[in-house]
């Protein structure tokens, strides 16, 4: 495949989630090879300008569940709009993605990032939880014992720090973003845009 797009996001984004198949699919049908970034937010925010969820004022906070709620029922894809397990720490999951990337590749960490991101949004599970990641690898056919332990070496860490440190780079200030032929694209609500690049 020539044709090469950059994904940023973060596991425990629900707009990353809402479109996270959806791109797969896309990606897949013109033949672009995903290259897969997930990507430390707390830091992209701070060097952006944005707020974390708790910061934000409650009117924002407010219209966002409305528009979860939207894209949910628009999409037919299952999400409670506050789960149980939120706010979590992102940064077990997110490497344990990026561990999957290492061992197994690109494909293999998309579907992993399917199930953690399901698993947090529809299934009402903790991702930060260590338990949780690792039965979450196991049903993907992984070693989840062992994938969790890789997830925590300096390797992986520095692959963590690296994609955040090219978010920041990319201009990056929200998830998911895309990066197609060094054009950016923030947000699930964007596909139709990206897909139209893709077809060129």
């Amino acid at each position: 495949m020539s044709k090469v797009c950059d994904y940023y996001f973060a596991p425990h984004s629900p707009w990353s989630y809402l479109g996270h198949q959806r791109f797969i699919d896309i990606a897949t049908k013109h033949k672009v090879k995903v290259a897969i970034k997930p990507c430390d937010l707390s830091r992209v925010f701070a060097a952006s300008g944005g707020l974390p969820l708790a910061k934000r004022a409650p009117q924002r906070q407010a219209y966002r569940l409305i528009e979860l709620q939207r894209w949910s029922d628009f999409l037919q894809v299952p999400l409670h709009v506050q789960p149980q397990f939120f706010p979590v720490t992102p940064d077990p999951a997110a490497r344990l993605i990026i561990a999957a990337q290492i061992a197994h590749g690109n494909e293999v960490a998309l579907t992993l990032s399917t199930a953690i991101m399901r698993a947090m949004w529809s299934e009402q599970k903790n991702i930060a939880d260590e338990a949780t990641l690792i039965g979450l690898a196991c049903d993907a056919d992984l070693d989840g014992k062992q994938l969790v332990k890789s997830a925590e070496t300096s390797a992986v860490q520095a692959d963590y720090d690296r994609n955040t440190n090219d978010a920041i780079a990319a201009n990056v200030f929200g998830a998911p973003w895309y990066v197609y032929k060094d054009e950016g694209f923030w947000g699930q609500d964007r596909l139709d845009f990206l897909e139209r690049e893709f077809a060129r």
